[in-house]
């Protein structure tokens, strides 16, 4: 098949707003989608008119996907095989490596659409490698291109991924922002692309660590209302993980519970291993949070550590699978073990977004606290306050500011009654 033919179906399919379930509906899977867009499989005539059909294009259209494909194509091609086989191996470096060739070589060719997906893949790798910074480099290149403003879809994948970066960074009013323009902008979309559905998760997940939770459940209603009976298990099982994790920030336990063991019956480590790890450690982590220590809990930390296991995810993943073992062990009481946990992943916590290397210094205060050692709580509670102010987490700053106010008022205390004896 000439001139790219997966890249032009990949283009056509995102400047409509579309995923792969979407374009192919109930006649083609997500995966023979996937096959053709990565060059794997060969397309039939009948295949090429309905996909055509589907998109809306010109019967011209045809003709030009069926060019003999030349050199520079072919060279392309190739760049973006070894991108995807990469990703598929979960070689995120090598995948950005590669991606970033395909990349070039499309800008050399004028094709702005390949140009545009290979460069977004590029994003896509950093991320998934923890490289934010880069990642964000990238992400406000394509922004600043003329797509992004002539195609919804592509605006609003972009600014999503801008929110998602700006949160690891810790940067939550950033995230909040990015978030909500490609929600706005994703109304341009059909009502029921998953795109929006995209755009609601990486805003709700911005607000409710801003401690913004009344906004954040507002839209987790109006992303619910985006799923029904037919939708995919895995989209539901996401929808549900979010707003189960909203619920349990909010109090409100019993709805956690209940969104949360339908994510988990509806999300598969066959299907996915590595969004199956990053389940069970969000799990984990709100259950402990609303401070539910029960055999459920101990069961999603050690899925979560299993799947990390195999998965091999970032430094950043192995800190803070290593910190929910850590609250586990704080909050059954086993505060020595908590303590020595929380210095190996306290000596660490560059690798970690500020807002959680805050609930590191956070929690190892409050545990040196609860081992007797109040100088140096006090240091680390200190720490944590200024993390969380630079994050932007006004309500984890009071946290921090109310355990330091009880330490020195107990000092307080003990230097006023050893003066009275």
């Amino acid at each position: 098949m000439g001139n790219g033919f997966g890249e032009k179906l990949r283009a056509e399919r995102l400047e409509r707003g579309l995923t792969q379930a979407e374009l192919g509906k109930d006649l083609y899977s997500p995966s023979y989608i996937s096959l053709l867009e990565t060059g794997r499989r060969e397309p039939t005539a009948e295949v090429i008119e309905e996909l055509a059909r589907r998109l809306d294009l010109a019967p011209k259209a045809l003709e030009a996907w069926s060019q003999p494909i030349s050199v520079s194509d072919a060279e392309y091609v190739l760049a973006g095989l070894y991108a995807r086989q990469a990703w598929d191996l979960r070689d995120y470096p090598l995948a950005a490596s590669h991606a970033a060739t395909a990349a070039q070589i499309a800008l050399e060719g004028r094709n702005t659409s390949a140009w545009w997906n290979m460069t977004y893949m590029q994003a896509e790798c950093l991320l998934k490698h923890d490289d934010l910074q880069e990642c964000q480099q990238i992400v406000e290149r394509l922004l600043e291109h003329p797509m992004a403003r002539e195609s919804a879809g592509l605006g609003v994948r972009a600014r999503q991924m801008l929110a998602t970066v700006f949160q690891r960074q810790g940067k939550l009013s950033l995230a909040v922002d990015q978030a909500l323009e490609a929600v706005q902008l994703s109304e341009q979309l059909p009502g029921n692309s998953t795109i929006i559905v995209g755009a609601l998760r990486a805003l709700i997940a911005a607000l409710a660590e801003s401690g913004r939770l009344d906004d954040a459940w507002s839209y987790c209603e109006i992303m619910s209302d985006k799923v029904d009976e037919a939708s995919m298990s895995q989209l539901a099982g996401e929808v549900a993980w979010v707003i189960g994790n909203v619920a349990f920030i909010r109090h409100d336990y019993a709805e956690g519970v209940k969104h949360h063991e339908r994510a988990a019956k509806l999300l598969s480590p066959a299907n996915d291993i590595e969004l199956w790890a990053r389940f069970n450690k969000a799990s984990a982590t709100v259950r402990l949070t609303a401070g539910i220590v029960e055999p459920e809990t101990l069961s999603a930390i050690e899925r979560a550590e299993l799947a990390f296991s195999i998965v091999s995810g970032t430094k950043g993943d192995a800190l803070e699978v290593a910190f929910i073992r850590a609250r586990w062990l704080y909050l059954t009481g086993d505060i020595v073990a908590a303590v020595e946990k929380l210095r190996e992943i306290h000596a660490e916590r560059n690798a970690l977004a500020k807002h959680t290397a805050g609930e590191v210094s956070l929690l190892l205060g409050k545990s040196l606290k609860a081992a007797g050692e109040p100088d140096e709580a006090l240091v680390h509670l200190q720490e944590a306050q200024k993390a969380f102010s630079a994050a932007g987490a006004g309500d984890r700053v009071q946290q921090a500011l109310d355990a330091v106010l009880e330490i020195k008022l107990a000092q307080k205390r003990a230097a006023a009654a050893a003066k009275a004896s």
